[in-house]
């Protein structure tokens, strides 16, 4: 019984030791900031390329070679062929008809100069003469004709050749070689990746709220970021009362088709004091947080949370701007304990707040 008492006397003597030993909780900070805050909704919206375009053949007639899927073509690139025999020979013909007005025009050309000059010696009937006028007037209208039928040869000729509207990429091939394409048939699918926006529909309540180029947060599964609003459509739906916004967005980040959500704002943004969500203490007696003072020792504040937008959370209580405020560590921390800051990794306090 004795040696018991000797070693409960040993052990209540170790643990204040110990405990003296053991390092202060490493925490990381962020200070409280006056920013503008306003409620938010998250909706739905895709990534969609500006520039997405399916190529049609212009001609009918048949395919000879298409660009493979996935193949980087720039403006003006062939990106598919159609057999041009006969347009080929539509021109040659054309050509030959030119010539041939041509060549008539030229003759009648030389007939009214040779006609006016025998009319001033009174050796040719002025009948003769108006009419070699008037054969002259029909050959230089079908010398145009037969122009603008070359030209029309020459343009069917360009056209057995579909190329790139704009830098891109072949997403779809919806015709394979040796098939038969009529006017209008549409061939492939191109779609500039480097080219993109964000397509989003929101509710009506919202529009009120937000304005070109203003940022908003963007977030999905696997990243998170930032877009600028490009444009506003402020017409609603009647059945869903949604308007659309199309934003602009880092083409290095989002990927076409990838579906995202947006923040948007649906009230007038204040001005308010906030801290990151992540520095909020949640327990039995009340919310609260862990404000570091200058000799590094924690105290803890009671505050009540209020709007929220992003990253950053209102608070109201005994907070100042500039409070050093504990975001990481806090559920280890005590009033009064000593601490050891660390630096952060990332930053913290990301909000969708409105720029004012």
């Amino acid at each position: 019984m004795k040696s018991h008492s000797i070693f409960l006397i040993i052990l209540l003597g170790i643990i204040p030791v110990a405990r003296a030993q053991m390092p202060p909780p490493t925490v990381v900070l962020a200070e409280a900031q006056t920013v503008w805050l306003a409620p938010t909704v998250d909706v739905p919206g895709t990534v969609v390329s500006r520039n997405d375009a399916r190529l049609a053949s212009d001609l009918a007639a048949r395919l000879t070679w298409i660009a493979e899927v996935g193949t980087t073509v720039k403006e003006g690139d062939t990106i598919a062929r159609l057999t041009d025999i006969t347009f080929r020979l539509n021109e040659m013909e054309a050509d030959s008809r030119v010539a041939r007005e041509r060549a008539r025009v030229e003759f009648l050309n030389s007939e009214v100069g040779r006609l006016e000059s025998l009319a001033e010696r009174n050796n040719a009937a002025r009948s003769q003469l108006e009419l070699t006028r008037s054969d002259l007037a029909v050959a230089e209208a079908d010398l145009d004709i037969a122009r603008a039928q070359l030209g029309q040869a020459k343009v069917a000729m360009a056209l057995t050749e579909i190329t790139a509207p704009f830098d891109g990429v072949i997403t779809e091939r919806l015709r394979n070689v040796g098939e038969r394409l009529n006017a209008a048939d549409v061939v492939l699918r191109l779609v500039n990746p480097a080219s993109i926006e964000v397509v989003a529909r929101a509710p009506l309540s919202s529009v009120n709220f937000i304005a070109q180029n203003d940022e908003l947060e963007l977030f999905n599964d696997y990243r998170n970021g930032r877009g600028t609003v490009r444009t506003i459509v402020p017409v609603g739906n009647p059945q869903s009362h949604m308007f659309e916004v199309r934003l602009n967005v880092a083409a290095d980040k989002w990927t076409v088709g990838e579906s995202v959500r947006l923040s948007m704002p649906t009230a007038v943004a204040r001005q308010v004091l906030s801290v990151p969500r992540d520095a909020l203490v949640l327990r039995r007696e009340g919310t609260s947080v862990f404000r570091i003072d200058s000799d590094q020792v924690a105290e803890q504040v009671s505050v009540v949370a209020g709007m929220g937008a992003g990253d950053l959370i209102e608070v109201i209580g005994d907070v100042r701007p500039g409070d050093r405020i504990v975001v990481r560590g806090a559920e280890r921390l005590a009033p009064g304990m000593s601490v050891s800051v660390a630096e952060s990794d990332a930053p913290v306090g990301k909000t969708s707040a409105a720029n004012k």
